[in-house]
């Protein structure tokens, strides 16, 4: 159940099994189905989600109501940690009102931790505290690179660095979702794909 939280884990911190077990006394699984909002804007995020299997996405809403989507989780050899950490991490760290709405793309599980676990651990083991420092400087650097790439990379070149990372993504999640990710119109998107040929 745990198997593949457990292998991403191992990549940045070796728990031994005593660490592992008070771990995972803390952590459960839930399942979601394709539609689900499991997360509202103006909410705050109590729980930080890892998500096992599927496909699910952050979105705002902007003034005029539209949607605009700002992250789409999965979890492949292509995933980063912002990709498999289902949170809005500002108000996760700050327990303040979310900005953003999470909604399921695709049937999904979730292993899940709540805040005050979380406090738990980073109080009582080092690793821990360490686990949630590498979390807060992926957050960050997700934050900063996704602005400097809508202010420096032209449309072109966003939707070919997001085929060349994850072009399986093109059939699964909805068009719009995808465009209003790179910020370009759905029409740009059908123009870059056609010259493109994808």
């Amino acid at each position: 159940m745990y198997k593949k939280y457990k292998e991403f884990i191992d990549q940045y911190i070796s728990f031994n099994i005593i660490e592992w077990t008070l771990l995972k006394s803390k952590l459960k699984t839930l399942d979601y189905k394709k539609g689900e909002i499991i997360h509202y804007a103006g909410d705050i995020c109590s729980t930080l989600m890892f998500i096992n299997s599927g496909i699910a996405r952050a979105y705002i809403i902007d003034d005029e109501g539209k949607d605009h989507t700002w992250a789409i989780y999965f979890n492949d050899k292509n995933a980063k940690i912002t990709n498999l950490y289902v949170v809005d991490y500002d108000s996760f760290i700050h327990k303040t009102e979310s900005h953003i709405s999470i909604e399921i793309l695709e049937d999904a599980e979730f292993i899940t931790v709540t805040y005050d676990d979380i406090q738990f651990l980073y109080n009582h083991k080092k690793k821990g505290e360490r686990f949630g420092r590498l979390m807060s400087e992926a957050a960050y650097s997700y934050v900063h690179n996704y602005i400097i790439d809508r202010r420096t990379k032209s449309a072109t070149q966003r939707f070919e660095e997001f085929m060349e990372k994850t072009p399986y993504l093109l059939d699964k999640v909805p068009q719009y979702h995808i465009a209003t990710l790179l910020g370009i119109t759905p029409q740009s998107l059908s123009r870059l794909k056609k010259n493109k040929k994808y």
